[in-house]
């Protein structure tokens, strides 16, 4: 046998052995970050439900200071719709608030560009002393693509970075009572 077969049997192993590590990845993913705010639930919930004010508070809002943004439906709460087209860091998407109670706010996420992505951001918010305890999670389908990506990438390293810089500002912004 030549060096080149033999060369080219070990790369094709090695593809073997990642397409099945891969295959073995969960076929959903969830992610959560959470943070404690010396403010009420109604504060922070105002924050969240007003997509016009996620300017003041999102991870991803400062990365491309020329993106394009549009609001339809309810101002805020449930039907509110924020549509987002930018540079590569933030692509192209849409939220809308499907669920909004005393406890949690739930808006569907999608993403067109640079990928698509259907996935659920969930904000929930408990009562805790005299302030609030903030969940932030993101959940979803992991295509196969996904789960190949996630061989090599940490997603929840990567995205929950984004969520703890996000909850971070969420807290300044609910503390100062700018809600």
């Amino acid at each position: 046998m030549s060096i080149a077969v033999i060369v080219l049997l070990v790369v094709l192993a090695a593809i073997a052995v990642l397409l099945a590590v891969a295959a073995t990845k969960p076929g959903t993913f969830r992610l959560e970050r959470a943070t404690r705010v010396a403010a009420p639930v109604t504060a922070v919930a105002a924050l969240v439900e007003d997509f016009h004010q996620w300017h003041r508070w999102s991870p991803w809002e400062a990365l491309d200071p020329a993106m394009q943004r549009t609001f339809e439906g309810a101002a805020r709460g449930v039907g509110a719709v924020y549509g987002w087209h930018g540079n590569k860091k933030v692509g192209t998407g849409r939220m809308e608030i499907t669920a909004a109670a005393a406890d949690r706010t739930t808006i569907k996420l999608d993403f067109l560009a640079p990928w698509e992505a259907h996935n659920t951001a969930e904000f929930t918010y408990l009562p805790a002393g005299d302030g609030t305890e903030v969940r932030w999670a993101m959940s979803g389908p992991r295509p196969f693509m996904v789960k190949l990506m996630t061989v090599f990438m940490d997603m929840d390293g990567m995205i929950g970075k984004d969520f703890d810089k996000g909850l971070a500002a969420l807290k300044r912004e609910a503390e100062a009572g700018r809600a």
